[in-house]
């Protein structure tokens, strides 16, 4: 960022102003830098795990929410507000939109959308390696927003992607692909999609952990087929485009 003797350095906290040597933040992660009447926005996307498939992505304008899961798979369902809620596929574990408060903008498919400056993209594939004759189709989404590129699997359960799904998809920055399998891809064929993909960061995710009733995989064995050992998780992920890795990384995250 550009600094010079005219700049004032400003951290906001709930409208209490503070002057530090540094950016100027928000709780909500919006930083600007303030240089007299001039506002340049320095974008950061904020993402939260609610367990299963489901996630909040906080970015500069809105809240995103997706694949939102009721309480019968043995996690207590997302709560709160959202400006957007995606469904990957209308089963329970993925489509519980009464639990999202306020009046989000819902989107359940395929199809191109624009929502304040959100660009989501929604990619038609199968829950199953039958063309989507035993579990039925599965939306694969890809959003664009702060100059980073989201790429969320759903419930994928295909033997792999066509070349139509490939070319839409289009080398997106953070993936976040089912790993557990019996109802989705696994962990081979998801280490085989992320390593042909090659996104900067991958968010395993609809894996069996401490509450889950489904009886699939733990992503212990993905870690390992991607070479990652055993990984801290961590409650959050604050990224912006700049701080992406430059190698490929995995990112398990925590409740």
């Amino acid at each position: 960022m550009a600094r010079g003797d005219d700049w004032d350095i400003i951290k906001i906290r709930k409208k209490n102003f503070l002057t530090v040597y540094g950016l100027l933040t928000t709780d909500y992660g919006k930083i600007f830098a303030v240089s007299g009447r001039r506002w340049a926005v320095v974008a950061e996307m904020i993402i939260t795990w609610y367990g299963h498939s489901c996630f909040k992505i906080i970015t500069n304008s809105l809240t995103i929410i997706i694949d939102p899961f009721n309480k019968d798979i043995g996690l207590r369902p997302p709560q709160g507000q959202a400006d957007i809620v995606l469904v990957s596929h209308d089963h329970h574990d993925h489509n519980n939109i009464s639990a999202i408060n306020g009046s989000p903008f819902v989107i359940k498919g395929p199809g191109e959308y624009e929502v304040k400056g959100i660009s989501i993209v929604g990619v038609e594939s199968a829950h199953d390696i039958k063309k989507g004759e035993e579990r039925g189709l599965n939306t694969i989404y890809l959003i664009e927003s702060e100059d980073i590129k989201l790429c969320h699997f759903g419930d994928f359960g295909q033997d792999d992607l066509t070349d139509e799904q490939t070319e839409a998809i289009n080398e997106p920055d953070i993936i976040f692909v089912p790993v557990g399998g019996k109802y989705t891809i696994g962990a081979t064929r998801a280490t085989t999609m992320m390593n042909s993909l090659e996104p900067k960061i991958v968010i395993p995710m609809h894996y069996k952990m401490p509450g889950v009733k489904s009886d699939i995989d733990s992503v212990d064995r993905f870690l390992k087929e991607m070479g990652a050992g055993k990984k801290s998780a961590v409650d959050k992920l604050a990224i912006k485009k700049k701080t992406l890795p430059e190698q490929m990384e995995v990112v398990v995250m925590k409740l």
